[in-house]
């Protein structure tokens, strides 16, 4: 499996885009939300001569979801998400307001993933982490063959999502970081939604929210 990464918006949003030999391709919490980075992402797509099967949002977040629209409707694809996230979804068009972005409405949640469960496209499968503390529902994704997690908002390299927005908590937080992150083992190499990679034994050691 490879990760493309690409960082868009204001907000510096990791957007990703995960394919296989099959030239099936996954797209995790597009950000794009300029005619620019919108083409950026296409033509990416493109170069490889990918075809998107899956749209998927790690949680609801409004840097996450600004390119949900674009996706959805450019490659014909449901939105796939935790069902708990789409009363933060609901809220988007309030928050652009509140934050002055520009907003084309994502779809709703039609495709629900959970603890357990697995995100597949081509030949490949992910294990469903439900890892909520940043967002009510949020989910991550781990690869355990290549041993990479898409974690979204839960950790980045020396801190982690930030909890004071609604549905967030701080003690859920840490804990599914310590109760399903870590143990995954220091190997895994950990793409966040914003900041560069890390790996858990790194943040094990030296993330001063964990140590």
């Amino acid at each position: 499996m490879e990760i493309a990464s690409f960082t868009f918006s204001s907000w510096a949003e990791n957007t990703y885009i995960l394919y296989d030999d099959s030239a099936e391709a996954c797209i995790i919490d597009p950000g794009c939300n300029s005619p620019e980075e919108q083409q950026q992402l296409a033509s990416f797509i493109d170069s490889k001569q990918l075809k998107p099967t899956v749209l998927v949002n790690t949680h609801c977040h409004i840097d996450h979801v600004l390119g949900n629209k674009f996706v959805s409707e450019t490659y014909n694809l449901p939105l796939t998400a935790h069902q708990g996230e789409q009363i933060v979804l609901d809220n988007m068009i309030n928050v652009a307001m509140m934050y002055g972005t520009p907003y084309e409405p994502s779809p709703d949640i039609s495709l629900y993933l959970d603890e357990g469960d697995k995100l597949s496209f081509g030949s490949t499968n992910l294990e469903v982490l439900f890892t909520p503390g940043h967002s009510p529902a949020s989910i991550s994704f781990f690869h355990k063959e290549t041993n990479q997690l898409i974690g979204g908002d839960v950790l980045f390299k020396g801190s982690i999502g930030r909890t004071d927005l609604p549905g967030g908590d701080y003690d859920t937080l840490i804990s599914n970081i310590k109760n399903k992150f870590l143990p995954l083992g220091d190997a895994v190499r950990v793409y966040s939604g914003h900041g560069p990679v890390t790996t858990i034994g790194e943040e094990r050691k030296s993330n001063p929210f964990l140590t």
